[in-house]
């Protein structure tokens, strides 16, 4: 197992996090997952055993019961506080009335310390808004993600499912007005979804903004006959969407290439991402050992030149407006910065 920075901080964690999105089961989650107490233990022991040191949950997964399992798993482990990285998320809605939703400064706060509360923690390593506010200024989330780290309630504070030029905003505010600097973008990343590469993973590299992938496997679609996972949530929720026929192919290929190296598809998919230099951790969702323990054993799984120029020809994303341009009309300058990089002789 390996560990990366998180972003530019000097929080390092694991290559594979444990998400708990399957805990509890409530609602809209049945589907998901209905990981109760004593098995949500045992899937931490199995992630802890195996080198991970990062867990990652939201206040709206099954109506907080997905936070309340994971801080008392830690509580059964004996987790000691600083062996762990916790990451939780707030915006969705978690009550009647219009402020229990979003990203105002009312909602922040009351939420982070909900979370705490069911979590059984002093205070939340990650703490990341779920979604874009339309109703809320930005500088006004910012300031109480800033209030909460300078209280103690937080340590790092992150964003999920934001496009490039909203973090880049925020990026700005924060330095202009002193305020915590956001460290990550937790968002959706897989070989049958790539979008994020074309304004998004640029953005990451050059501000310094860590990755955190949710659903690698496209919420079941690269669990095939070839996993260890045995029936698929996406028989069930057809999310998120997958284009078609390119999936079909990407499958085609990655069980081919599965096949000769002997192992699922699902766990040769994680190996995909965990070789993007853009990704900081992969965050891993499971009902049982079994899923859990295959999709782990990623990490071993070594992908030569010639099995990913594969993957990514069947994968990549159509080339867009402006990113052909820029292909196009800047591939002087970049053979330019080649060969300054590998002068002769």
């Amino acid at each position: 197992m390996r560990y990366n920075r998180l972003g530019r901080t000097g929080l390092f964690v694991s290559e594979l996090c444990l998400g708990t999105m399957t805990f509890g089961g409530s609602r809209t989650f049945a589907a998901v997952g209905q990981v109760q107490q004593a098995e949500a233990r045992e899937l931490l022991r199995a992630a802890l055993d195996a080198g991970v040191n990062f867990v990652d949950t939201a206040d709206v997964y099954s109506d907080g019961e997905a936070e309340r399992i994971t801080g008392q798993a830690l509580v059964e482990l004996g987790v000691h506080r600083d062996d762990i990285v916790v990451a939780t998320k707030a915006f969705g809605e978690t009550g009647a009335g219009p402020n229990r939703r979003g990203s105002s400064r009312t909602h922040l706060i009351a939420a982070a310390h909900a979370s705490l509360e069911r979590l059984q923690l002093q205070h939340i390593d990650l703490y990341q808004l779920h979604g874009f506010d339309p109703a809320t200024p930005i500088e006004e989330s910012l300031e109480a993600l800033d209030h909460l780290v300078r209280t103690g309630v937080v340590r790092y504070v992150g964003v999920s499912n934001w496009a490039a030029w909203q973090i880049t905003k925020a990026l700005g505010l924060s330095a202009l007005h002193g305020l915590t600097g956001i460290a990550s973008l937790q968002a959706y990343y897989t070989l049958v979804g790539r979008e994020l590469e074309r304004e998004i993973a640029p953005m990451l590299e050059s501000e310094g903004v860590g990755l955190l992938v949710w659903s690698p496997l496209a919420g079941g679609y690269l669990s095939t006959r070839t996993s260890a996972s045995g029936g698929r949530r996406r028989d069930q929720v057809s999310f998120p969407p997958v284009p078609e026929p390119r999936g079909a192919a990407v499958l085609e290929v990655l069980e081919t290439l599965a096949a000769a190296q002997d192992v699922s598809v699902a766990r040769l998919a994680i190996a995909w991402l965990l070789h993007q230099k853009t990704v900081t951790s992969v965050i891993l969702g499971a009902k049982r050992l079994d899923q859990l323990s295959d999709t782990l054993a990623a990490t071993d799984v070594t992908l030569s030149p010639e099995a990913l120029a594969q993957l990514d020809a069947v994968s990549r994303v159509p080339a867009e407006y402006p990113g052909w341009m820029s292909e196009l009309w800047s591939k002087g300058r970049r053979e330019q910065l080649g060969a300054q990089r590998h002068p002769r002789g």
